[in-house]
């Protein structure tokens, strides 16, 4: 063992069982020293921090407590989950979280045996933990299930109809609610600590089941005031807990998450309970112990590489603003002259440039939590009284509100504006967040204009384009990160809805672009040109409707016709093929129709440079698929050149 390590301890614990063989009093040491390791992880590979730290004591004591990974430990979201790796097997590993061929950010099934369920979108883990327990007691098993959710989770009606569906099965399921933001939670303080460790002990629970016994031997009128007089203690201390009793819970809290004294004995009576389901409501800090993250309004819910001396982050000057916050100055300029624009989102105004909307128009925007469905039906409402919704979820998390999208908007052909931000492959969050499917499962939908921005100049006429489009929904998609640095436009000018444009004429080769691809597409007109293949580069800017002219056009006039796009098959490469075969443009074979889509596979996180190079949708990809088209060997023609 090092003499000098700042994690002696922590040294000595490959896995929980080695955590296990410690004794209790030494569990505070290693808690103090997995904080320190999860700090100095994450200032050098950056990722999500102060959600980690928040649980640090709780992830100790639950792989101290209980039999992980037989007992199958559930985290909501996963984003909080670098503690739980590092204590699992992963710490020789944990530096090269969300970078290529790294550990995830989130709980990977094929990462670990620690990780039962794979997460990183919020609220699945009670739906999930019940799935298990009830797997457990169909094949007579005997360990524990615990999900770990957090009070921003339980903003999510899943959570709701998990914990109904649990509460009336009564299957012992354990659910630990981590609440960071005190959005719950009374003051937590001795008493309350006292009060969760009797009623969690087996005594209480005891004690208990024979009073509701003697209770139905007794007189009506004395039963119902002995319940009366325990309900009222119980509410009295522990407000917030009255929710989960109805719905057939055990509560137990809520007690300080940070406090290893309160958390052990809890975790153990709880471990040991032979019924449930039960909720232990622990109330913790985010980005506890390290002061910067503290001091944060968001406590440093997701960062780049940091300073640990300082908390100072290595931020990189960007070259051009990005997507998001060109939506969110846009609409702006937009709802000045507009007052029906109103802005939804669904716990990422940060994340989707709505965050610039609401200081600007606060009683304009919604912030409806952790609940797409809802976001989407209720924009459908707004817009059924004459307003303009615009509603700004990340394509992946538009797929948990793709019913609503379907029966609320589409089949009624409400003007519902949907920005679609995280659209195409997003890099270090991998394929949980990956946007590849929204040109797939929106375009098959009649009444909806699809459209997508080349570039952060097309994305202010896009927006603009959005507030005219005022008697069926249409969706605006674009990346994340960074534009391209182009001129911007002081006002956006609603475009032809519907029609692309040409940005380069040329002759043999015809490349059509939809989305942010057009900058790979110059560069591969470049390298074309210096083969001697003279190149059109066209612009879409509409998947739906589509520019059937300008299809054709390309088609008629140019000896290879390529789609390409950052979304998977089924997008707008299949709706310009369908097009083309209706018409009857492929049967002389004069001209050579390819498309370019995203592979058939979940592509593991990485840089975005790296995945679209993986993904053959970078300029390489392109001058390859154009050569393939051609019957050539791309290799060969370069030696050729040279």
């Amino acid at each position: 063992m090092n003499a000098y390590s700042k994690t002696p301890l922590l040294d000595t614990i490959r896995t929980p069982d080695d955590l296990r063989k410690l004794k209790i009093e030494q569990v505070r040491q290693v808690a103090d020293e997995l904080r320190q390791e999860t700090i100095d992880a994450v200032s050098v590979t950056g990722g999500h921090f102060g959600a980690g730290l928040g649980v640090v004591e709780l992830t100790t004591a639950i792989h101290y407590i209980f039999d992980t990974p037989r007992d199958r430990l559930i985290w909501d979201v996963g984003h909080q989950a670098y503690p739980h790796k590092i204590l699992t097997g992963r710490r020789d590993r944990i530096r090269t979280l969300r970078t290529g061929g790294g550990l995830s950010g989130f709980t990977k099934r094929s990462e670990s045996d620690y990780d039962p369920f794979g997460a990183a979108h919020s609220s699945t883990s009670i739906s999930a933990g019940l799935g298990m327990a009830v797997a457990r007691d169909l094949a007579g098993g005997k360990n524990n299930v615990i999900a770990v959710i957090g009070d921003g989770a339980m903003s999510a009606g899943m959570a709701y109809e998990a914990m109904n569906n649990a509460g009336a099965m009564n299957s012992r399921l354990i659910v630990i609610l981590n609440d960071n933001d005190m959005s719950i939670a009374p003051p937590v303080g001795a008493m309350s600590a006292y009060l969760s460790r009797l009623y969690s002990g087996k005594t209480y629970r005891t004690l208990r089941e024979a009073a509701k016994q003697i209770n139905k031997r007794l007189p009506k009128i004395i039963a119902n005031r002995a319940n009366r007089v325990e309900e009222y203690s119980r509410g009295f201390m522990m407000d917030g807990g009255t929710l989960f009793e109805e719905l057939g819970f055990y509560y137990v809290g809520p007690i300080d998450g940070h406090n290893l004294d309160h958390l052990l004995p809890v975790l153990k009576n709880v471990r040991d309970m032979e019924t449930g389901p039960i909720l232990v409501h622990v109330v913790t800090q985010k980005g506890k112990g390290y002061g910067p993250a503290e001091a944060s309004a968001d406590k440093y819910h997701a960062v780049v590489k940091f300073d640990v001396a300082t908390g100072t982050q290595v931020k990189a000057k960007p070259n051009a603003p990005a997507y998001q916050n060109v939506f969110g100055q846009s609409l702006v300029k937009e709802a000045q002259k507009d007052d029906k624009i109103v802005a939804i989102t669904a716990a990422m105004p940060s994340g989707t440039g709505v965050d610039i909307f609401n200081k600007a128009f606060p009683d304009r925007t919604f912030d409806v939590g952790i609940a797409e469905q809802h976001a989407v039906t209720f924009a459908a409402g707004l817009a059924t009284e004459g307003y303009k919704p615009f509603c700004a979820i990340y394509s992946t998390f538009l797929q948990r509100g793709y019913d609503q999208v379907v029966h609320d908007v589409a089949i009624q052909s409400l003007p519902v504006r949907f920005a679609i931000d995280r659209a195409g492959l997003v890099g270090a969050d991998g394929a949980t967040h990956a946007g590849s499917f929204d040109n797939a499962y929106l375009g098959c939908l009649p009444n909806m204009v699809i459209m997508a921005a080349a570039d952060e100049a097309e994305m202010v006429h896009m927006v603009a384009t959005q507030v005219a489009i005022d008697d069926r929904p249409s969706a605006l998609r674009y990346p994340r990160g960074e534009g391209r640095g182009v001129e911007m436009p002081e006002v956006g000018i609603p475009l032809e809805v519907g029609k692309g444009r040409v940005v380069r004429q040329g002759s043999k080769i015809a490349l059509l672009s939809f989305g942010t691809r057009l900058a790979d597409c110059e560069k591969a007109a470049d390298e074309l040109a210096a083969h001697g293949l003279s190149t059109t580069i066209a612009d879409a800017r509409f998947m739906k409707p589509l520019d059937t002219d300008l299809v054709l056009k390309l088609a008629r006039e140019h000896e290879i016709l390529i789609t390409i796009e950052e979304g998977s098959v089924g997008g707008f490469g299949s709706h310009v093929a369908q097009f083309l075969t209706d018409q009857g443009a492929l049967d002389s074979g004069a001209v050579r129709f390819r498309s370019m889509v995203l592979p058939d596979v979940f592509l593991d996180h990485d840089t975005p440079a790296a995945m679209y190079g993986r993904a053959g949708l970078d300029a390489k990809g392109i001058v390859a698929k154009v050569f393939e088209a051609l019957g050539k060997d791309v290799k060969t023609e370069t030696v050729k050149l040279a």
